[in-house]
């Protein structure tokens, strides 16, 4: 007889769905090949051997002496991580007249096993979820640890165990078991933030700047030499951001289960992102790559904001991918046997100094870079990229009076709401989620006619400013 047990592997950020098959054959011909895996597992699948046969023996559960023979379908798709364990557990208990088969038919579940039989929570939860949802399933299994954000999924009973003997109470019937419920907790970490644009001092400019920037989607550059508060001005960014709506904190939190870059936190993740890579960061931890591609940088900020310190400095390969994210809000990676597309709708915010030294325009420090040097260093970023940052602002360096004796700025809370309301009135005329930055031809012609005044503003602007077609569009 045949034992079913339904699960799911992680390709990128989504989930495929796996049947783990368990059949139990006559004696093996020695204690060491009892266990066979077949259906291409990773490395980290096949020691599940290992944790499985302990888990089942630690939980005073009976692990059968036959030949086990295990299949992991769909056979040519190749299965990683320890999600399967738990799954694969429950078969063999199955196979073996330990539970029930038909409590196996409409349940989806994963987790990973320790030595002593509890139950670790694995990346991806929420991936897999919604696919357990799409797919039909009217239960999921889970870890603990997992079940919060999981519960998210529509229409589908989650309940989290905390080891195989929970697991093995539930399928057999057992009180106690509930589902776990969905909490909407937003309003509950949005606050959170250590940081608020009342520490920044002066530069009125640059926070107009930044505020047309929340409302509108669109990318800044700054431009100023060291010390003038462009790195203080962008990590307040998210802090004037709309609250994620549901649909967004769902994304969010995809990119970062599958990652594994949740930080232990159970549930969904309710804060705007606010990614600053190294400059010496290589393409493929910006942008997304690796064997089993991963999301980079760029997707990791999904929703959020993408700061890039010391612009210029980063390869010049890594600057030229991020056109089509910026253009496109995904970002593809494709391989040999595969192509992956991760979402990648962030607001860029680039920082660079004026020349190499960074003292270039100071009156009171000279510039020691020759203006060929110069000119090599502001060429590092292309055209094409600066075609798509369609705010370019200069952040001067305060003078002390301005610094010590200026009052605090305006609060976060009050530029938020402002932006919020920016937002709303985009939706209204764009449709939900649309901001002005991304905004199509026949929507700039429809909804923002020029007039013959305009117009000739406009002609006079791109002649001056050498501006390009695409640049005219998103102004």
């Amino acid at each position: 007889m045949v034992a079913q047990a339904h699960s799911a592997t992680l390709i990128g950020i989504d989930a495929l769905p796996v049947v783990v098959e368990v059949d139990l054959r006559g004696k093996p011909q020695d204690n060491s090949s009892n266990f066979q895996m077949v259906g291409l597992p990773d490395q980290a699948v096949g020691e599940s051997r290992v944790r499985v046969r302990s888990a089942i023996a630690n939980s005073q559960l009976e692990f059968p002496t036959n030949l086990i023979i295990c299949n992991l379908a769909p056979g040519d798709l190749r299965k990683e991580g320890p999600a399967l364990d738990l799954p694969i557990a429950i078969a063999i208990l199955a196979a073996n007249g330990q539970v029930p088969f038909s409590e196996l038919q409409h349940t989806l579940i994963f987790g990973e096993l320790s030595l002593e039989g509890r139950v670790r929570p694995v990346d991806g939860a929420v991936s897999i979820a919604l696919m357990g949802a799409e797919k039909g399933f009217k239960r999921l299994i889970v870890p603990k640890e997992n079940a919060a954000e999981a519960a998210v999924a529509p229409g589908i009973d989650v309940y989290g165990v905390s080891t195989l003997t929970d697991l093995m109470h539930l399928l057999n019937g057992a009180d106690g078991f509930h589902p776990v419920q969905f909490e909407d907790n937003a309003s509950d970490h949005y606050d959170d933030y250590a940081i608020d644009f009342s520490d920044v001092k002066g530069q009125r400019q640059a926070i107009r700047a930044l505020e047309i920037a929340a409302a509108g989607g669109h990318n800044v550059l700054m431009v100023g030499p060291p010390g003038s508060g462009k790195t203080m001005l962008a990590r307040r960014l998210p802090t004037i951001l709309p609250p994620l709506s549901i649909e967004e904190s769902i994304e969010v939190t995809r990119i970062y289960s599958a990652s594994g870059q949740k930080g232990g936190k159970q549930g969904l993740l309710w804060e705007r992102p606010f990614r600053s890579p190294h400059h010496s960061a290589s393409y493929a931890a910006v942008v997304g790559g690796g064997n089993n591609p991963k999301p980079g940088e760029v997707s990791m900020a999904h929703k959020g904001v993408l700061f890039m310190d010391e612009m210029p400095e980063f390869d010049r390969k890594v600057l030229e991918s991020l056109r089509q994210p910026l253009e496109d809000g995904v970002v593809t990676v494709a391989r040999v046997n595969a192509s992956m597309t991760f979402p990648a709708e962030c607001i860029l915010i680039g920082a660079m100094n004026p020349c190499p030294c960074g003292f270039k325009g100071l009156p009171e420090q000279k510039c020691v870079s020759s203006p060929s040097y110069c000119d090599r260093y502001a060429q590092k970023i292309s055209g094409p990229l600066l075609d798509r940052i369609d705010i370019q602002i200069d952040v001067p360096r305060l003078k002390p009076e301005d610094l010590l004796g200026a009052t605090p700025g305006e609060c976060s809370e009050a530029i938020r709401e402002r932006v919020t309301r920016a937002r709303v009135v985009q939706s209204k005329r764009l449709g939900p989620a649309h901001v002005n930055a991304k905004m199509s031809p026949r929507q700039s012609r429809d909804l923002v006619p020029l007039n013959s005044e305009c117009t000739e503003f406009m002609k006079l602007a791109m002649r001056r400013m050498n501006i390009s077609g695409r640049v005219l569009t998103a102004l």
